[in-house]
């Protein structure tokens, strides 16, 4: 309340100051037309975030019209998982989206998808973030959903020159044009021009352009007049794109027209009165289904009705050009070569990403099967390569069937990896899920060794002079899920293990004028000698155990869409305790223990595209019988890693895989900051290829280990991911490694 106040008293004072004097001429020297463009900054600068929150909710008409010209293409367009099956012969494509959009403060946009209709069925919309380049809200701090720094940031001059380019109007109307521009070249800054209002200092008009992922675009907004219920909100984009990889360059242009059918602004010395029957976290209000499938329409001639804007007639041209050439297809389709057809669709299975309609039954989404961008590179595991498959199913009341199959290979130890998840949503509003995962882990040794490896001391530890008798590990994880309360989740499963000598010992008994061989059930003809003991050796262990999981996220934000509970965001730290109970004799189960895992974590938006994320963690094994395996459920080593976001950074990256089971007891720690502009910013010619920046700081405590350490600095950006990082054990320095993955078109 006092805040608004305050911008009220303060937009009095100016407007009273502006009144009296105001430019009339446009300043003649460059410094001149800066300074000018300085202080009207600093007003708009200062009154944007009051007009950022202005607007409480709205619901609008949405029109987009698109246009897309493939100005150049080679046979490498096929690889681009992101770019729709272009006709051959056709270069030119459109399409046409009306929508109803509601906004509600602070950033939620929902879009509901009303009427389609365009030249090609699956259109490309610049790899999937159209949406984004019409939900602009431009006095906050950021633009394109968290991607872009705005030129109305507080500390704009940090990273923003201004100048005034010319003003217009006189008196009352007098609005002057102010360009901007970067300081430094980088994906996260644009440049362009705006259009500000006098006395009030809003913005008419806002233009800025500049570079996301493989895209060069150019955004035009237009806002509403002032005084009128849009001031504050635009009423017409104009996009335009320019899509340029290896070669082949797609330009996009980009229409939308709203209309806005109900504005709401905040109104400071009014509360708004909640259903007291509806939790303050529920956000349902703002959320509903993004299609509506039933009112959905596709004929040209409901778009006849609806259109707000005419065809051009190029544009009328291209639309009676398809529905010429589609409906001659009808009656002149040639006869099928199958053999041509088959390895047709096996070539497209390689080198494109597809989804495979089961009617009734599903779909089915699977990436190219020859990828580079499926590649990987880590100090720990080497080059990797990993391939996944996606089944879905929606039934009724919004249940839903997940089935994801992935498979991956490390070449630096040569193993193949591969492994089922399945996830069956059957009470979507209380998020309650059957899960079924199954595969092969990472090969792992026996507690025998643990004891072994306590009688060596830390300074003649090495992992590389000690024999380790390694096992195969087949696993199966059964579990139920169930949100008891809001943010208050249950697991309740069963984890069984497999695991089977990756070299099969072979047991003999030589006896001097013996047989050699001799098995455990026969009775002992060497006096003093008990058989049984060889009862003790096995080729395989399995292990059978009961698991119980509870986390709490206090403060969690949800909507609900339809029947399904969709958790969102929470500022507080998500807590874990996991437990699990080892039981012999149940399924040939062998050995006894108890598992124990305590895990904190907890991601703090510091705003302008900067997070600092940490997690703690605490782990043991207790009540061990006989031979078990030291398997942990959150410290554990990632066969196959992906990308930028990998666990949010709360991983090890050169530490060796052994020491993951090497210890019965641990206590780990992350520590990452990530935020654009960190060092890259000193060397200019690298850093406007780099979308974000990361500090790592990485700890780990376990016998031989007092401390393990490691210190990384990452980099990402829309083709790969970097991170160099070193380690130090004991407080001594170990290795410097760095690992790589390709990106490009999986953000």
């Amino acid at each position: 309340m006092k805040r608004f106040l305050y911008i009220w008293i303060g937009l009095c004072f100016l407007l009273a100051g502006m009144q009296e004097a105001g430019a009339t001429n446009v300043p003649e020297t460059y410094a001149e037309q800066k300074a000018l463009a300085d202080s009207i900054m600093e007003k708009v600068v200062f009154f944007a975030p009051f007009y950022e929150s202005i607007i409480d909710d709205y619901r609008a008409e949405l029109y987009i019209k698109g246009w897309v010209n493939v100005r150049r293409k080679n046979h490498l367009l096929r690889f681009l998982p992101s770019i729709f099956r272009l006709k051959k012969g056709v270069r030119e494509y459109m399409m046409e989206m009306y929508s109803d959009l509601h906004y509600t403060a602070p950033d939620i946009y929902d879009q509901k998808v009303k009427a389609g209709i365009g030249t090609s069925s699956r259109f490309w919309e610049l790899d999937g973030h159209l949406p984004e380049y019409f939900h602009v809200n431009i006095y906050s701090s950021t633009l394109l959903y968290d991607k872009l720094l705005s030129p109305l940031i507080d500390n704009a001059a940090k990273f923003y020159t201004y100048y005034v380019d010319s003003i217009m109007g006189e008196g009352h109307d007098r609005r002057f044009r102010i360009r901007f521009m970067p300081k430094s070249e980088s994906y996260q800054l644009v440049g362009g021009y705006m259009v500000v209002s006098d006395h009030v200092w809003s913005v008419r008009e806002m233009r800025f352009a500049g570079r996301s992922e493989m895209l060069r675009f150019d955004n035009l907004l237009k806002m509403g007049e002032v005084g009128t219920p849009g001031e504050f909100l635009p009423v017409h984009y104009n996009v335009n794109a320019t899509f340029r990889f290896l070669g082949n360059i797609i330009d996009g242009s980009y229409t939308a027209v709203l209309d806005y059918k109900e504005i709401r602004q905040r109104d400071p010395s009014r509360e708004v009165r909640r259903d007291s029957t509806k939790s303050r976290y529920d956000l349902s209000d703002s959320y509903t289904l993004r299609t509506d499938t039933s009112a959905y329409r596709r004929d040209t001639a409901c778009f006849n009705a609806l259109r707000p804007i005419p065809l051009s007639p190029h544009e009328r041209t291209l639309y009676d050009d398809f529905f010429m050439h589609r409906d001659t297809l009808l009656y002149q389709r040639k006869p099928k070569n199958k053999n041509l057809e088959f390895w047709g669709q096996i070539g497209d299975a390689l080198v494109s990403r597809y989804t495979v309609d089961l009617a009734q039954m599903g779909s089915v989404r699977c990436s190219p099967l020859i990828n580079p961008f499926l590649l990987s590179y880590g100090g720990s595991n080497g080059l990797a390569y990993r391939q996944e498959f996606k089944y879905n199913r929606l039934f009724t009341g919004d249940r839903l069937l997940r089935i994801v199959p992935k498979l991956g290979y490390s070449f630096k130890r040569k193993e193949f990896y591969w492994s089922i998840s399945s996830d069956f949503d059957y009470w979507p509003r209380k998020r309650a899920a059957l899960h079924v995962n199954v595969g092969n882990d990472n090969r792992i040794y026996s507690s025998d060794v643990l004891d072994d490896l306590k009688a060596i001391p830390d300074s003649l530890f090495d992992f590389n002079q000690i024999h380790l008798d390694y096992f195969k590990d087949l696993y199966l994880h059964i579990r139920n899920s169930w949100e008891v309360v809001n943010g208050l989740t249950l697991d309740v499963g069963l984890s069984m293990h497999r695991r089977t000598e990756a070299n099969r010992s072979n047991f003999q008994m030589i006896y001097p004028n013996m047989p050699n061989v001799m098995s455990a059930t026969v009775s002992s003809p060497y006096p003093g000698f008990d058989a049984s003991l060889l009862k003790k050796f096995r080729h395989t262990y399995n292990s059978f155990a009961p698991c119980v999981c509870v986390i709490w996220t206090p403060g969690q934000y949800y909507y609900m869409s339809g029947d399904r509970k969709i958790n969102l965001r929470s500022k507080y730290p998500t807590v874990s305790v996991n437990w699990e109970r080892g039981i012999s004799g149940v399924i040939n189960s062998t050995g006894k223990y108890e598992r124990i895992e305590v895990d904190f974590q907890h991601n703090i938006h510091l705003g302008l595209m900067r997070d600092i994320y940490y997690r703690i963690g605490w782990g043991a094994f207790t009540n061990q019988k006989e031979l078990y395996f030291v398997d942990f459920a959150n410290l554990a080593h990632s066969n196959l890693p992906v990308g930028w976001n990998d666990e949010i950074g709360g991983v090890f990256q050169l530490l060796d895989g052994r020491w993951y089971n090497s210890s019965r007891k641990y206590i780990r720690a992350h520590f990452t900051y990530e935020a654009p502009f960190l060092l890259m910013r000193h060397l200019r010619k690298y850093a406007k290829y780099v979308l974000n920046e990361r500090l790592y700081l990485n700890a780990l405590h376990v016998p031989h280990l007092n401390p393990y350490v490691e210190v990384g600095y990452g980099i990402g950006t829309h083709i790969f991911d970097f991170g160099v990082f070193t380690s130090f054990a004991n407080w001594e320095y170990q290795e410097i490694g760095v690992k790589f993955t390709f990106e490009l078109f999986n953000r």
